[in-house]
């Protein structure tokens, strides 16, 4: 059943009070932030159950300039919670004036109050309200004396430590996409809108889908394998080339370009969801446009070789 989503916390219908939240960004809606889910559900499982997360993340309000590092955005996260069972998810907008609002009023005003929570669940190192001066411990008594419930959730972790947002980044800017999908649950995935670009991949032989990183982290620069879902819910295998085409011209903004293997089709406007499986090779510039026609022919057929060998539906999540 798929979520349903509110971003107004003054104004929530009915239906969707008494529930039981977990708190965070959710960035990537990874093991850990299912481990949470999870814990909260097994703990109050008579109840609906809900995620209380922030639109933009915090760190984009605060240090604007920050290269983009988003795992998932809006859309994307929105799916990643649904697919975990969550019923609602409390989509706060995070402006400068949210900001300001004290630890005290956003447990009573937001979260009893605008939400009418029943129960809560946290990590335990989460923070809030005005220069993150709200903690676990004072979220503890707050939530007591409304008789709100409250779950404090230990990380979960592997050998290397608790799964988190910041580890599947650095992955991704290493070049293991196949790493990092093991720690999300699934393949990691950029969300976008097809945007007309030079039209030399066409030009090429090899036509492709453009859209723009944007807020999404920039992964290491390559040709990946990828899986492409459609807005119509259909998925294509395809090779994409993620940053700045040096044969072609040294511009300075990456982007994604994805060539769709097996499909034939105007895509302008649509909007993909492509899929990162594995970094097939580093970029690289090549002497002339016949050498990298060349090349690109050699990645699609490692691409597909690759995905007809592995699995590419989303990989259960092990809480």
């Amino acid at each position: 059943m798929k979520a349903h989503l509110h971003t107004d916390w003054r104004n929530i219908p009915d239906t969707a009070r008494g529930a039981v939240a977990a708190l965070g960004n959710f960035d990537g809606v990874h093991l850990g932030h299912a481990h949470l889910v999870q814990a909260l559900h097994t703990a109050r499982p008579d109840r609906k159950l809900a995620v209380v997360t922030f639109e933009p993340h915090p760190r984009e309000l605060f240090r604007p300039q920050d290269p983009p590092f988003r795992l998932t955005l809006s859309q994307e996260r929105f799916a990643a919670l649904s697919a975990l069972g969550v019923q609602h998810v409390f989509q706060i907008g995070f402006d400068r004036e949210f900001s300001a609002m004290s630890a005290e009023d956003f447990v009573t005003r937001v979260l009893h109050e605008g939400l009418g929570l029943h129960h809560v669940a946290c990590g335990m190192d989460f923070a809030f309200g005005h220069r993150r001066r709200g903690n676990v411990a004072f979220l503890a008594e707050r939530t007591a004396e409304l008789g709100i419930g409250l779950s404090v959730v230990p990380p979960l972790s592997d050998a290397l430590g608790p799964y988190s947002s910041s580890r599947i980044r650095r992955l991704l800017q290493d070049g293991y996409p196949e790493r990092a999908a093991e720690e999300l649950g699934r393949p990691w995935s950029i969300r976008g809108v097809v945007q007309h670009g030079d039209k030399r991949g066409r030009l090429l032989g090899f036509p492709t889908a453009n859209i723009a990183l944007g807020r999404h982290l920039e992964p290491a620069r390559g040709v990946y394998a990828v899986s492409v879902r459609m807005a119509d819910g259909g998925v294509y295998p395809g090779v994409a080339n993620i940053g700045r085409r040096p044969t072609i011209n040294d511009g300075q903004e990456s982007r994604l370009e994805v060539h769709l293997l097996g499909f034939s089709g105007d895509l302008y406007g649509q909007t993909l969801s492509v899929a990162l499986h594995t970094l097939l090779r580093a970029e690289r510039r090549f002497d002339g446009l016949d050498a990298l026609k060349e090349q690109i022919a050699r990645d699609c057929k490692q691409a597909m070789a690759y995905l007809s060998t592995h699995e590419f539906a989303p990989i259960s999540a092990r809480t």
